[in-house]
């Protein structure tokens, strides 16, 4: 499943493994796996035998809709959990979007651990209530929003999440496409890559590498994500 604790579109999904720290001690032994860009970690309708976190890289959660197109309902990052909550068979696809590796653990070995730790218990429960939350956030976030309103709402969900890792909020790298971007928050590639040109023409970011951003203004971003002032 995934999971975005940000009251916009995320690109954050996948449960922050970091504050369990008996979780990070079973995972510590667990088998490492490396998976490659465009390689599945799991697909819709697989059996959930692991919980996997990742250790580096990108994984993108997507479903496929009846019309054929993909919908990617979210992004999982270094210290995120993709597939806890599943029950019985995985409901939708788990594919890395860069070389990745994770960190796989038994369903089996969760339960017990779980068991044998109220504490790690609750903080499973949490990280699964949030993941409902998130849902109903892209929900809002894709259904009411204009295409700037979702596209600055995504940068700035990731400028906040590389400042909680420490990171430079207003420099970052995004690891999926366009398209990637597209899919999560449902727009075409042509008003992904129009939307990221607008901002960068208003000064309001810079892109030096395609695939690299700089947030110039971030008071003017946050009142954009708001649709406080959409220049269209």
């Amino acid at each position: 499943m995934h999971s975005l604790s940000l009251q916009t579109a995320a690109p954050h999904t996948g449960v922050n493994a970091r504050p369990m720290g008996g979780l990070d001690r079973t995972l510590a032994q667990a088998t490492l796996r490396r998976v490659e860009a465009k390689e599945f970690v799991f697909i819709e309708g697989d059996p959930t035998t692991h919980v996997f976190r990742v250790e580096t890289g990108a994984v993108s959660l997507y479903k496929v809709l009846a019309d054929g197109r993909r919908q990617i309902v979210g992004f999982a990052y270094p210290g995120d959990l993709i597939g806890l909550g599943a029950q019985g068979a995985h409901v939708m696809n788990a594919q890395a979007i860069k070389p990745t590796r994770l960190r796989c653990l038994a369903m089996a070995t969760l339960h017990r651990a779980a068991a044998e730790d109220p504490a790690l218990g609750l903080r499973l429960y949490e990280a699964v209530a949030r993941d409902l939350a998130a849902t109903r956030d892209l929900m809002l976030t894709t259904g009411q929003r204009s295409a700037t309103e979702r596209v600055v709402s995504f940068l700035m969900a990731f400028s906040r999440r590389s400042e909680r890792n420490g990171q430079d909020p207003c420099d970052f790298e995004l690891p999926m496409t366009r398209a990637d971007i597209g899919d999560f928050l449902g727009l075409t590639i042509e008003t992904v890559s129009r939307t990221f040109t607008k901002l960068k023409t208003l000064g309001l970011i810079e892109l030096p590498q395609s695939n690299r951003v700089q947030l110039v203004d971030l008071d003017q971003l946050e009142s954009l994500a708001a649709g406080e002032d959409d220049r269209s």
